[in-house]
């Protein structure tokens, strides 16, 4: 049954241009495809990202946070009390007021008092400025990583500069040792996050991170199956541009550099803006629309790619948006 899905998920006329099948795809010892079997590379190392983020935050990382001055604040500690405790793990963190009302009875506890155990219980929780600022500096390293490592694989290729070429020749463009190992470095890291997030500080947007990880991990799989590695080289450097401004602009927020921090958040904006609302349109959506129709007719698997692309992009102007808020409420009060 396995096995007939399979078939059936990979017919040629789904995800070929019309007269092309598999048997054209067949490699030589010097000419090789990608293989949906490789993306399963990316798990061991993604594991070893792990280990090295666990190194680089310990050597690295925290001895610089307590150099630059951050500090974490020193919070009263709740009193030992085995009901409360057994509340807050099972139930509830944050008890209404007939709960706390009904718990203070039990414990024989003014209200006032539980209310003031669960408020420092929350408090413990909550992550330290310290570990964000960790966090924040392993992303930073390795967007930056990412992103010259990827200028550095494209920079000699012609589909960087001329966009047309993302399309000649397909879908029989033979896989090259660079693009493999830089789609196994993004894929990886993305696996990496996704092992990390139940020990991560757990943010407000929690539930939306598992759904981006999820997506991305999807796309950049899908891609590499599909061999759409051209265009998937030039989606990921666009989108690791923006985030190299993003995550120091944390770190210098935790070091209570406000200006520096306003500073690199309205040039995170600019970079965001235009690569997101200007770049990629040009560079991705309108190639894979327009581009391609030059080379082949429509197929199942070009109405999906740009399906794909397109949702991608609508999220591009959701989270735009919210920065352009942002940006207006820095240039109105003054403050991010």
């Amino acid at each position: 049954m396995a096995r007939a899905l399979y078939d059936w998920l990979w017919q040629h006329e789904f995800w070929l241009p019309p007269g092309i099948t598999w048997e054209d795809m067949q490699e030589s010892e010097d000419v090789h495809y990608p293989k949906p079997r490789d993306l399963l590379l990316s798990i061991p190392f993604a594991f070893l990202l792990v280990v090295i983020r666990r190194a680089f935050e310990r050597a690295i990382a925290l001895p610089l946070s307590s150099k630059l001055g951050v500090r974490d604040k020193q919070r009263p500690k709740a009193q030992p009390n085995p009901m409360l405790e057994m509340f807050y793990s099972t139930r509830c963190k944050n008890p209404k007021e007939g709960e706390l009302i009904s718990l203070a009875k039990q414990c024989d506890l003014p209200v006032r008092k539980v209310e003031r155990w669960f408020q420092r219980r929350r408090n413990a929780d909550r992550p330290s400025l310290s570990k964000k600022f960790c966090e924040a500096c392993w992303r930073f390293t390795f967007y930056i990583i990412a992103f010259f490592t990827g200028l550095a694989v494209l920079y000699d290729k012609p589909w960087f500069w001329d966009h047309r070429e993302c399309w000649t020749g397909y879908p029989q463009q033979p896989l090259q040792p660079s693009l493999f190992w830089y789609y196994m470095l993004e894929l990886s890291f993305y696996w990496s996050l996704v092992f990390t997030l139940p020990f991560d500080v757990k943010r407000k947007d929690f539930k939306e991170q598992i759904v981006h990880h999820a997506a991305t991990i999807f796309l950049i799989s899908f891609s590499y199956c599909a061999n759409y590695i051209r265009i998937g080289t030039l989606v990921l450097v666009i989108h690791d541009a923006s985030d190299c401004f993003l995550e120091p602009t944390k770190i210098f927020n935790y070091m209570k550099w406000k200006k520096t921090c306003d500073s690199l958040f309205m040039i995170f904006s600019a970079v965001f803006l235009i690569s997101r609302l200007i770049i990629f349109p040009y560079t991705v959506l309108y190639n894979t629309y327009y581009y391609s129709m030059e080379i082949f007719q429509p197929f199942f698997g070009y109405y999906f790619v740009n399906a794909l692309l397109t949702v991608l992009q609508l999220l591009h102007v959701f989270w735009s948006c919210l920065i352009i808020h942002m940006v207006y409420k820095f240039i109105i009060q003054g403050t991010v």
